[in-house]
């Protein structure tokens, strides 16, 4: 038997979405290939009347059933697996996968696990900041012009996911961390590698965006994670120690 993506475990996330009528027209798309949940974060606007005008027929269950949330950290907290797509590359952000790709991999990661991809504005796509929440970047090829209309672009990845499969058993990936797990323990180390000097003030971001890279490519489950933030506690004690019994060696 051959097995498939876990499509009840698969959300579509807009953030910032401009236009009533393209979220209408993502709903469609979505129930064209069997997606239900659609998350919205920081809609500038939602007029559901007009929002209603494109998605039509089965697609009124999707807007329906939408998610709201004016803070992108707490919509993406539940997700333990998330891809971020974008049209514009370069060094802070490479094309890690394709949506044939990304498909791919979803066959064992989504049955246990739930799965978010993100869509930026209309006008600018992601920015660097929503990026480095995700575990893989996705980039749609195109030929020459490269900006895609929105309801297009989540078209072309329910449409990859919808039809991927496998002619064999899948061994589900076990429970990962979700993103609140995650955040908290970068943050976490941020604190800890600044401490001890690895990280530099001026911009730790920078450095922390390569660690962030480099743990998505694992990536981490839960029990990992709090292995990790037992590490930096007793690095944080360490530290606090030597500091309280020779206050010359505090860091400024």
């Amino acid at each position: 038997m051959k097995a498939k993506i876990n499509l009840s475990h698969i959300g579509i996330i807009l953030v910032e979405p401009q236009i009533p009528e393209n979220i209408g027209s993502v709903a469609r798309a979505m129930a064209n290939m069997g997606l239900q949940r659609l998350i919205l974060v920081r809609p500038k606007n939602c007029d559901l009347s007009r929002v209603l005008k494109t998605a039509t027929g089965p697609s009124w269950d999707v807007v329906e059933a939408l998610e709201v949330f004016d803070d992108l950290k707490t919509a993406l907290a539940p997700f333990h697996y998330l891809a971020g797509t974008t049209a514009r590359l370069g060094s802070l952000r490479p094309a890690l996968t394709s949506p044939r790709l990304l498909a791919k991999d979803l066959i064992s990661l989504s049955q246990e696990n739930e799965v978010g991809l993100l869509f930026g504005p209309e006008d600018r796509g992601l920015s660097n900041e929503e990026l480095r929440h995700c575990h893989t970047i996705v980039n749609i090829p195109t030929s020459g012009f490269s900006s895609l209309n929105l309801a297009h672009a989540v078209m072309i990845l329910c449409y990859e996911i919808s039809i991927a499969s496998t002619g064999e058993p899948v061994q589900p990936i076990p429970r990962l961390a979700n993103d609140f797990e995650l955040e908290g323990m970068y943050d976490h180390m941020q604190q800890v590698l600044m401490k001890i000097g690895f990280l530099q003030p001026e911009n730790p971001e920078h450095w922390m965006l390569n660690i962030r890279r480099y743990l998505s490519r694992l990536p981490l489950r839960a029990r990992e994670v709090r292995i990790i933030r037992g590490i930096c506690r007793q690095i944080d004690w360490y530290t606090s120690q030597i500091e309280k019994n020779d206050p010359g060696k505090k860091r400024s």
